[in-house]
């Protein structure tokens, strides 16, 4: 359709990074209640929690059955928050770290991918870690009547962490987060990164598409 016909463009690197962080954000939206429920699970063991939690979807019932279906989203205000700075971090410069690692060269090897992905996952927790903390603290938090709450909302509980346990204390957990996330990181991306050049150079639908539209290897 004339007027229509692709353009050779890559995104740039802010569109990657507002991107990344959008898509997160929609991702969390959707699994907010299972990662609450995870992390009552983890935060009951070794006590003994008024209210049993048996298995993820057990949890998830027992919560909106004692403390209201809201509570499954006890700390998203956090949890975007944290999407927005640390997927578009590890996920949106994930292609402009590897580009200053190889100068911009075509042949980029796995060394290089790996390095990338260590430094965007590594940066973005060193960013991401306050939002992090709050979020677990609020989805840590019952809201029944039996509980006293307390954080009466994001804003205040950023204040109160600094203010009790110093500014240290919203970046509690940043080692072992670092560590896990680089992993995580170099797996998801550094896989992702080798797949889609393998259909880019090796699959007839790749060759087909570059010379309808003009696409190259890595403009994806």
């Amino acid at each position: 359709m004339v007027g229509f016909q692709p353009v050779d463009v890559p995104p740039t690197a802010a569109v990657k990074f507002v991107g990344a962080g959008t898509a997160a954000c929609i991702a969390d939206l959707l699994t907010f209640p299972l990662d609450t429920a995870k992390v009552r699970l983890q935060v009951s063991i070794g006590r003994v929690p008024a209210v049993k939690y048996r298995g993820v979807f057990g949890t998830i019932v027992t919560m909106v059955r004692t403390e209201g279906p809201l509570s499954l989203y006890s700390g998203l205000v956090a949890g975007l928050q944290r999407q927005m700075s640390f997927a578009s971090v590890r996920i949106g410069l994930y292609d402009s770290v590897k580009q200053f690692y190889t100068k911009g060269s075509d042949h980029v090897g796995i060394g290089s991918r790996l390095l990338a992905g260590c430094t965007t996952g590594g940066m973005a927790v060193a960013l991401a870690q306050p939002t992090d903390v709050v979020k677990v603290r609020f989805q840590a938090q019952a809201r029944s009547n039996e509980y006293a709450r307390r954080y009466c909302g994001t804003i205040d509980a950023y204040k109160t962490i600094a203010k009790e346990e110093g500014i240290h204390g919203l970046w509690k957990g940043t080692g072992p987060n670092i560590a896990r996330n680089a992993i995580v990181n170099c797996t998801e991306l550094v896989t992702y990164d080798f797949i889609k050049d393998f259909l880019l150079t090796s699959t007839p639908l790749s060759a087909s598409r570059h010379r309808s539209y003009g696409w190259a290897p890595g403009t994806w």
